[in-house]
């Protein structure tokens, strides 16, 4: 499809209409499918190389555009998913909320609580929202889960402990290259962080860290913090590239644990089992299949169209941010690498 052909059916379209900005394989593998079975229209794929966009979007049935400024030109694009290497995100995100476009930005958004704070005046000033993928949020499992909680079917909550661990791949790929905000805490650290913030109360803070670093690669590896708020709940964080995978999470309770073996990738197809422990027994309670990326654009789509579900996420985006930073900060003693 040609940019030419595009205003007749952007005309005739009554549903917000989104762009990606980059053709990263999350993009091409998850977020495309997704889009389509969502409440978004998609209509363009922007990439620096014309023929990568040509490919992607073909397939996508959507525009081709070379160079992201492009795709924040073209009428239509209500709002943009981003998908570019860490190092990207504050810049293009910044530009797209300057052009009047929501902003969906991949995991990790920003590396700092002030970048953070930044898009969130941006955006609220221009009566826009900006929001971090966490797209294993939107599986139904996490639903389940914290309704256990709620229900004190483990008593009272004392303890949270993640982990996400994936083996080592090609050195050469963006997530070991420092320059593009690579590394083991940007790349799987954040998932168990965020996933500690649905439990810990709004006091949470980080009260302990440590990265371990590959002065080959020149970024960390593996690392483990420890966060804990003002009603005595602590939540342990373990995150590696150089692990067995293991995607999970347990809560710890007064009376029982609940356990989630596959917490942050499930695939499409799969039915995670929550796993229910209570004095002398074990119930297994079964999730059922979802694709968290189509909930993750449902709800980003009600941002667009609702400015009260705005708020929510940009309070989310600023917390993370502020909880990621210090623990790099305690990492390294307070210092700047």
């Amino acid at each position: 499809m040609e940019i030419e052909d595009l205003t007749p059916v952007l005309e005739s379209e009554q549903r917000a209409g989104i762009g990606i900005i980059g053709c990263a394989d999350i993009a091409v593998r998850r977020a495309l499918p997704a889009i389509g079975r969502s409440p978004f229209r998609l209509v363009a794929l922007a990439s620096r190389s014309r023929e990568k966009a040509r490919t992607a979007a073909a397939a996508a049935g959507c525009a081709a555009v070379e160079g992201y400024e492009r795709l924040l030109e073209l009428p239509g694009v209500d709002a943009v998913y981003i998908p570019l290497p860490n190092s990207e995100h504050a810049k293009w995100a910044h530009r797209a909320l300057e052009a009047g476009k929501h902003v969906l930005l991949e995991k990790p958004a920003v590396p700092a609580e002030g970048t953070a704070r930044e898009l969130v005046a941006l955006a609220e000033e221009r009566g826009l929202v900006v929001m971090e993928n966490f797209a294993f949020l939107r599986h139904p499992q996490h639903a389940q889960a914290r309704a256990l909680v709620d229900d004190g079917a483990i008593g009272r909550l004392r303890s949270y402990h993640g982990v996400f661990g994936i083996p080592p791949t090609d050195p050469r790929g963006i997530k070991y290259q420092a320059d593009l905000g690579g590394g083991a805490l940007w790349e799987v650290g954040c998932y168990p962080v965020r996933a500690a913030q649905e439990y810990l109360g709004p006091s949470a803070r980080v009260l302990g860290a440590g990265l371990k670093w590959d002065p080959e690669l020149g970024v960390d590896v593996s690392g483990a913090a420890l966060l804990g708020d003002d009603d005595g709940v602590s939540a342990s964080c373990s995150f590696g590239l150089s692990h067995g995978y293991r995607s999970a999470y347990e809560l710890w309770g007064s009376e029982g644990r609940l356990v989630l073996e596959w917490a942050f990738t499930p695939s499409v197809g799969a039915r995670p089992v929550l796993r229910l422990q209570q004095k002398d027994r074990e119930t297994q309670i079964l999730a059922p299949a979802s694709d968290q990326f189509v909930g993750v654009f449902t709800t980003f789509h009600d941002a667009v169209r609702d400015p009260a579900a705005r708020a929510r996420h940009h309070r989310e985006l600023v917390r993370q941010a502020r909880l990621m930073e210090d623990v790099r900060a305690q990492a390294l003693g307070g210092r700047t690498r």
